[in-house]
């Protein structure tokens, strides 16, 4: 114990002499909370709408006018050719037609249901698929507010939706626990690992092979110090989301701290275990983009687990980010206690441990 506390010592004075790495524990993650959340939503707006109406009616101009009422559809193009209207499309300049047409309110006072034709560019399919639903919404209910389709606005009447843990539907608060993730993951493989293999190209790491340092008292020596700073990590993203976008906890925020200790752990390991294997640091820094790819787009931090093949979602109980991501969200948004989570929180000791004894098992002394 006296070695490795000396040991760890070295690390911390080794990490605060370091004119960078203090600059970019503090900085790094207050700037990403910051600025990520603001850009990278998903949500589908300024769909670009080109109507063709060959009707020129007065049902025809209320749907139009509930089109423009949607905060989410742009009118860009109003006529009556479909053939401006496409090219418009083919050039990308617009991403949805809607075609009205001729007699379309007389047919519909007369009981009958016109073609409504509708045309969107799929090759974004998320804002296609979206940007039509928009579209087919404005429509009904501009049809219903000329009181032909009564069905329409009695059922807006009679039904009733509640969304529950994200009442207000922001997608960032789905993703700001992804983001928090990366920025743990980011900081717990990178730094450790090029701290080591930097060692391994200066030589400095000859004297300690020299000395009577176990395996297991090195590799704790390199985990726990960017354990620790993982937890100040986590804490100034948390501080920085409560504050900026008043996103904090639903539940306890020990089940939280628990759980980035043992992803923490395990991701400090794993990269140790790279390191010991690489013998330079573009090498390492290969090996540890490949698999920080992999666990990012197979965790389900970015894309659900269940859109994923049968072997995918198996795969992925080796990856540490997909129990970290199940807990964080529940945790964060619905106030799961670590009880009802505890196959997660076993998941992640497993793994923690197994990529410790991988880290001190791989790491080789040569006097």
């Amino acid at each position: 114990m006296r070695r490795l506390g000396f040991l760890i010592r070295k690390e911390f004075i080794s990490f605060r002499r370091n004119k960078f790495l203090p600059r970019l524990i503090f900085v790094f993650p207050i700037v990403i909370m910051l600025i990520v959340p603001l850009v990278s939503n998903m949500e589908v707006r300024g769909v670009r709408v080109a109507v063709v109406d060959e009707d020129d009616s007065q049902m025809s101009h209320v749907i139009v006018s509930h089109i423009e009422a949607c905060s989410s559809l742009s009118i860009v193009l109003m006529g009556q050719s479909y053939r401006e209207a496409l090219s418009s499309l083919e050039q990308g300049r617009v991403d949805v037609i809607v075609s009205l047409p001729p007699d379309m309110e007389r047919l519909l006072m007369n009981g009958l249901l016109p073609k409504i034709r509708i045309d969107a560019n799929s090759v974004n399919s998320t804002k296609s698929a979206i940007g039509t639903q928009y579209v087919v919404a404005a429509i009904t209910s501009g049809i219903a507010e000329m009181g032909v389709i009564a069905m329409a606005a009695d059922m807006a009447r009679i039904t009733s939706v509640r969304y529950f843990y994200n009442e207000t539907l922001d997608y960032r608060h789905y993703m700001i626990p992804a983001f928090i993730i990366i920025i743990v993951l980011l900081v717990c493989c990178f730094i450790p690992a090029l701290n080591l293999v930097s060692e391994k190209e200066k030589g400095t790491i000859e004297q300690i092979n020299v000395t009577p340092v176990t395996r297991m008292e090195f590799t704790l020596s390199k985990l726990i110090p960017y354990w620790l700073i993982g937890i100040v990590v986590l804490t100034e993203a948390i501080l920085t989301v409560g504050v900026v976008y008043g996103l904090w906890p639903t539940g306890s925020v020990g089940a939280i701290y628990l759980a980035a200790m043992l992803f923490a752990f395990a991701m400090s390991g794993f990269a140790i275990a790279v390191a010991n294997i690489s013998d330079t640091m573009q090498q390492c820094i290969f090996v540890l983009f490949f698999f920080i790819m992999l666990f990012m787009l197979m965790s389900g931090l970015l894309t659900p687990l269940s859109s994923m093949p049968q072997w995918a979602q198996w795969l992925t109980v080796m990856f540490p980010p997909r129990w970290f991501v199940q807990i964080m969200r529940a945790v964060y948004l619905r106030g799961t206690t670590i009880a009802e989570l505890s196959s997660a929180y076993w998941a992640l000791t497993a793994l923690a441990m197994s990529f410790g004894v991988l880290a001190a098992v791989s790491y080789r002394k040569q006097s």
